[in-house]
């Protein structure tokens, strides 16, 4: 009797231990921001609000639905090599506590090499991580803008365990009442961005 008390007492002991390690495993991926902590939206068009008025792009609206500074840093026709040569300036101009990374549509429509779109886009991730940015990166559609995102995207969230919002752009084009032109948003559509981000950020643990 002594010792099936014993064997009871080890299995609820071992099986606290074993909840108390799958609760730890419940931790949000991104740290809270701080009240005056700043957002860099680093991209091309579809950051800097190509389709829609500036106050309508989606680092505008996301900055009234989160309440903290974000900068746009978006540049319309942009490569991932062209944004990797920019990156550290606009990382120093700032000095953002996140970064939320949408780029590569333009290497995409300009059948570019997107092995090295990846590797360009990995770089920024690395210059980003080596100043204690957090990032958040978002997929872009393949060739076909009605396709899902390019595979590079979930590859490089796996390889440096960053939190990625999939298929958020792609979704988007697919609704016509969200776009400008075949490959823009207009306000409503960066709207939605902006609401699905802030919602991701929630959900990570950044706000």
């Amino acid at each position: 009797m002594k010792r099936e008390r014993f064997v009871t007492r080890w299995w609820v002991g071992w099986l606290a231990v074993l909840l108390l390690g799958l609760a730890g495993c419940g931790d949000k991926p991104l740290e809270p921001l701080a009240q005056d902590d700043t957002i860099l939206a680093f991209g091309d068009s579809l950051t800097e609000g190509v389709g829609a008025a500036p106050q309508a792009a989606y680092p505008e609206q996301l900055a009234a639905l989160t309440g903290h500074p974000v900068v746009n840093a978006g540049v319309a026709g942009e490569t991932t090599a062209e944004g990797l040569d920019r990156l550290p300036n606009v990382l120093d101009r700032h000095d953002p506590a996140l970064m939320i990374l949408l780029m590569g549509g333009n290497d995409v429509l300009r059948n570019q090499d997107l092995g090295e779109a990846k590797r360009n886009l990995g770089r920024m991730i690395e210059i980003a991580r080596s100043r204690d940015i957090a990032v958040v990166l978002v997929g872009v559609p393949e060739k076909s803008l009605f396709s899902r995102s390019a595979p590079l995207y979930e590859e490089l969230a796996a390889f440096y365990e960053v939190v990625l919002v999939e298929d958020l752009v792609a979704s988007l084009l697919r609704r016509p009442g969200y776009k400008s032109d075949a490959v823009h948003l207009n306000a409503d559509g960066y709207r939605a961005m902006a609401e699905r981000l802030a919602e991701a950020l929630r959900d990570a643990g950044a706000l």
